[in-house]
């Protein structure tokens, strides 16, 4: 990867490409700095500590714990965003208008981004009810005043960090979104390793906490390798045409391949199922002292037994889930039959079909496996390491997938840059 830098910093066109990401993700980098007016900086850290919040705060480069403009960062769009991919697949009219292609596709992420508005404008609903109003640095007649500023500001902030990643996407490199939550949970990484180092040695012996960050590294990394280990592994299922006779000329009589992903699914699995499991404590967390928060923060709370196995099992419920709505062998199948090919010992047709469909479900087996040992690392390895030097969140299991998948993806769109260049060269 660091030749692929290099390279692509000696091409001019790519170097103003690569500059413009790198001043987009300052600009959100400073955004995350920028207070709220109106309100005091304790209660975004007193907001901070419930656990689904943290991972918010993680997620936001820290700028949820410091109370900032961008403290609801690019949530409200990712959340509409899964939605919406949820719903072209029960709504008929979106499920047509994603097949209309490059049009189709600017409807829908446009309706995302309306959704992603009202979704930013209900959290920040709900993240001022949560503090009170005695949080709010106003008088009494101008609290709601008061209030209603901070609604705007941090709706205002998110719809701000839309529009960067946007820029990113058009002009810069790679996917804005994606690029953004990343700089965000190294950011937040970042922040905590500099915190254990500072308070190394504090109630206890430095050479202790040296060695515990140093495992909790040896840790991070090796799940780091694991994880790109099986990002890359694929199953190739050869498909051999036969030959056809059109006119004077002879076509086909060719083998390629399906490249089958063993983690075809991504982060998606983990995402839906810490969703589904955090979605009620944090609407709970609005009413700290009811019945309801205390008994799931006690029994299905972060790191508790029954909320590690749930997830484990809503993870490979979400794997096969996420996967039938990928992967239709049904298509595939005529798609190859159509075009004069099949698969060597399989008959074309309903066995051909079966078969991928077998093929695809000991593939999805194998990769929920991996996403719930990941998920399970997260959960118990790096907090029981990190919980003397607060390193247990700096990391967790979305964070650490995101981070390697958009280090990929990025290293991928550098290359694809480079070799357009040179084509473009060779054919002038």
């Amino acid at each position: 990867m660091l030749n692929t830098l290099i390279n692509a910093f000696r091409e001019k066109e790519i170097r103003k490409k690569m500059l413009m990401t790198l001043l987009m993700l300052l600009v959100f980098r400073l955004g995350c700095f920028i207070p709220v007016p109106g309100i005091a900086a304790e209660s975004f850290q007193n907001l901070a500590q419930n656990d689904f919040f943290k991972i918010i705060s993680t997620i936001t480069g820290g700028s949820l714990a410091n109370g900032t403009i961008f403290a609801l960062g690019i949530l409200p769009f990712i959340n509409a965003f899964i939605i919406m991919q949820l719903l072209t697949l029960v709504i008929p009219p979106l499920d047509r208008l994603s097949k209309q292609g490059e049009a189709g596709r600017k409807k829908i992420t446009q309706i995302t981004r309306y959704a992603a508005i009202v979704l930013a404008i209900i959290q920040a609903v709900g993240i001022c009810l949560s503090w009170g109003q005695d949080s709010f640095d106003a008088t009494l007649e101008s609290k709601a005043l008061t209030i209603a500023l901070v609604i705007i500001m941090l709706v205002g902030g998110s719809c701000m960090v839309m529009w960067i990643g946007d820029r990113i996407t058009e002009y810069g490199v790679g996917n804005g979104t994606s690029l953004i939550i990343f700089v965000g949970i190294l950011a937040s990484a970042g922040q905590h390793l500099l915190s254990a180092f500072t308070t190394a040695g504090d109630g206890d012996s430095l050479a202790k906490s040296i060695w515990l960050i140093i495992a909790f590294l040896l840790v991070v990394l090796f799940v780091f390798v694991f994880i790109i280990f099986v990002d890359l592994a694929e199953r190739r299922i050869t498909i051999q045409y036969a030959k056809q006779v059109k006119g004077n000329k002879m076509y086909g009589g060719q083998s390629t391949h399906i490249p089958m992903k063993v983690n075809a699914s991504g982060v998606m699995p983990i995402i839906f199922a810490s969703s589904f499991l955090m979605f009620p404590q944090m609407i709970a967390s609005f009413w700290p002292n009811s019945a309801f928060y205390q008994w799931w923060s006690r029994w299905l709370g972060i790191g508790t037994p029954i909320y590690i196995a749930v997830m484990t099992l809503l993870i490979l419920f979400f794997s096969f889930f996420y996967s039938q709505i990928q992967f239709n062998p049904e298509d595939i199948s005529r798609n190859i039959q159509q075009n004069g090919g099949f698969i060597p010992g399989i008959r074309p047709g309903r066995p051909t079909t079966d078969y991928l469909k077998r093929v695809n479900n000991r593939i999805t087996l194998f990769g929920a496996i991996f996403l719930a040992l990941v998920a399970l690392v997260t959960s118990i390895v790096l907090p029981a390491i990190g919980t003397e030097n607060g390193l247990g969140n700096a990391f967790s299991a979305t964070g650490l997938l995101i981070v390697v998948s958009v280090a990929m993806e990025f290293d991928t769109q550098l290359q694809n840059q480079l070799m357009m260049k040179h084509y473009k060269g060779f054919l002038k």
